[in-house]
């Protein structure tokens, strides 16, 4: 879809071109992998070079091709990219490097060597845009940052930029938490301005240790698909939680609040942003956290929860048996609530 003159495009990362381009105002809205391990700082190299960590982490990244049959590749962004996980055998991408999900279409993975292997695609998630794939062979697995970055931190992406090879692009984390963007009906993002091009998606956004801070997803274009500053890597956390479902199970769906939310205050009035609670469903556990129709939540394990979107983006990334600690007001008084599963 082309952009019209002058107005905001969101683009995904992937091989499909012009397919993935949306305007922002049409759109609002295996085992399991577990055993990641945090690494540390250099490493010695034959030869008596020391590897950085961002080198380390770039042989976690594998190149993900998807092999189209009777169409041609797009030849601005031919290949995706991809992240090695927990047991070596496991990967995770964009799902919207696959292409449609009624496309099923074979898969190659291309380490940091050259050597391509065929992957099998375990499971597809398209409301957070994941997807799992597995092949035999087993390669380093990428060490995991506990814990989101802050503001400011350095960080770098490693991805496959314009299907060229390879490579790393850093810059610093511009926000958190970003929900609501438009690409995803789940997204919990961090925006950064380190550069990402198309073929970048499925990448890997990592701190200055080389520690996967998040899984690279899309740009926000202004009518171009190309990199100006405004990039975003689904957090490592929300990464962590669904590949484990789809690698276990094949799916993952979000455990469900019982808690019907709107934005508040209405467009044009003034006021600090919530959720006003709307409806709350008898038994589950927005109802048992002592949650009722006409409270305001304003923060959630304490991140500011501005729109429903962002609701849905901390509940998707529990684990079982994390509680959510809520502050916000009822009749004009302070109230916090604990909700568990």
């Amino acid at each position: 879809m082309a952009a019209q003159p002058g107005s905001a495009t969101l683009g995904n990362l992937n091989s499909r071109g012009a397919e993935t381009m949306i305007s922002v105002t049409r759109r609002s809205v295996a085992a399991p992998m577990l055993a990641m391990v945090l690494l540390g700082l250099t490493v010695p190299a034959a030869g008596g070079r020391d590897i950085s960590p961002l080198e380390v982490a770039r042989k976690s990244v594998v190149t993900v091709l998807p092999v189209w049959s009777g169409r041609p590749a797009n030849l601005a962004e031919p290949e995706g990219s991809g992240v090695v996980i927990g047991d070596g055998r496991t990967i995770v991408t964009a799902d919207h490097v696959l292409g449609p999900v009624q496309d099923q279409v074979p898969v190659l993975v291309r380490d940091d060597d050259g050597t391509s292997y065929p992957a099998r695609v375990i499971a597809r998630h398209k409301a957070s845009d994941l997807a799992v794939l597995q092949i035999d062979k087993s390669l380093p697995a990428i060490a995991v940052r506990a814990g989101t970055p802050g503001i400011g931190d350095e960080v770098c992406a490693i991805g496959n930029a314009f299907g060229v090879g390879l490579s790393v692009s850093c810059g610093r984390v511009s926000a958190v938490n970003r929900a609501g963007v438009g690409f995803n009906a789940i997204e919990d993002f961090i925006q950064t301005d380190a550069a990402v091009n198309p073929g970048m998606s499925g990448g890997a956004l990592v701190d200055m240790q080389g520690r996967f801070t998040g899984m690279l997803s899309a740009i926000f274009t202004k009518q171009s698909d190309a990199n100006i500053g405004v990039n975003f890597a689904v957090d490592a956390r929300l990464v962590h939680v669904i590949a484990d479902a789809l690698a276990s199970t094949g799916q993952f769906v979000p455990a469900r609040t019982g808690v019907l939310l709107r934005a508040v205050p209405p467009s044009g009035e003034a006021g600090r942003q919530g959720v006003l609670v709307v409806k709350i469903v008898p038994g589950l556990p927005g109802d048992k956290s002592g949650l009722r129709a006409g409270d305001i939540v304003y923060l959630a394990n304490g991140r500011r929860i501005r729109k429903p979107q962002d609701w849905l983006s901390v509940m998707a990334g529990r684990q079982a048996g994390d509680q959510v600690e809520l502050s916000g007001r009822r009749e004009d008084k302070p109230v916090q609530w604990i909700m568990n599963e």
